[in-house]
């Protein structure tokens, strides 16, 4: 998934200026001895983190989280910037536009009806939220992605990556943590809002559910194309090669990567 090489070239050159007096018939003159102490060019190699994702994935929320603190462990003098890219993936392309009860989706697709093996579920998955600062909640809409995915990557073509990583976290925060539908036109403007999106452009990309539609469809297909067939999906972009990451992981996995690929660009 390597793209082409970018590069950043800083110079950091301290000058020293010294007067001093030349004796010369039949006058004295002032030169200025120019001194370069020290010149030292930094390439700084652009690389990409290509994050495949669904919104209403709780092992994707957390390694979101998890990779996020291992990137603010990044030194300001490394030679690498990495940036987020969010590639769209529909682990239920088939369910509803208006969805059903989240609690008894769980509860009856995945863990076969037993109120045991849920309570197991939302458990675990309550004591993994704290290490992380989400407070897990299982109430809700579990209902289809796409118009998400739309806007999400709307927002990462026409805003940057600043503004889509707000934009992503507040969809899984509505979803997880506030019990909101994960593609409502309710959800996705609040979202908007969040992200520091003018209201009246937000209306516009939400009423209007075709702008992006077939671009967000074909990413979709080439991730499937691509074998992934599972999130989270993580591809960190090398110089050498990439470093692939599936399934959830703890940080000091991300942080190897992150430094795999600092190590072969250095």
């Amino acid at each position: 998934m390597a793209s082409m090489v970018q590069h950043r070239l800083v110079r950091k050159i301290s000058v020293v200026v010294k007067i001093v007096n030349v004796t010369k018939q039949p006058r004295t003159l002032n030169v200025a001895i120019v001194t370069f102490r020290s010149a030292t060019a930094i390439m700084v190699y652009e690389s990409k983190i290509e994050f495949t994702l669904d919104t209403i994935c709780p092992w994707t929320y957390l390694a979101m989280k998890r990779l996020n603190r291992a990137l603010a462990s990044l030194s300001a003098e490394s030679p690498v910037h990495f940036t987020l890219v969010y590639k769209p993936f529909q682990l239920y392309p088939n369910a509803s536009k208006e969805g059903e009860d989240k609690y008894a989706w769980y509860k009856t697709s995945k863990y076969g009806d037993s109120a045991q093996k849920m309570e197991m579920y939302t458990t675990l998955m309550t004591a993994y939220g704290v290490t992380e600062g989400i407070k897990f909640k299982f109430g809700g809409t579990m209902a289809n992605t796409l118009q998400a995915h739309r806007c999400v990557q709307w927002v990462q073509a026409s805003k940057g990556p600043k503004v889509t990583a707000t934009f992503v976290a507040s969809l899984y925060r509505q979803y997880f943590e506030e019990e909101r539908h994960p593609s409502s036109k309710d959800t996705l403007l609040a979202a908007f809002k969040d992200a520091g999106i003018d209201d009246a452009e937000a209306k516009q990309v939400v009423e209007d559910e075709y702008e992006g539609l077939s671009e967000a469809k074909e990413l979709l297909q080439e991730q499937k194309g691509n074998g992934i067939d599972s999130v989270p999906y993580i591809v960190f972009e090398g110089r050498r090669r990439d470093v692939t990451l599936e399934g959830c992981r703890e940080v000091n996995e991300y942080v190897k990567a992150i430094e795999t690929i600092i190590k072969e660009c250095s």
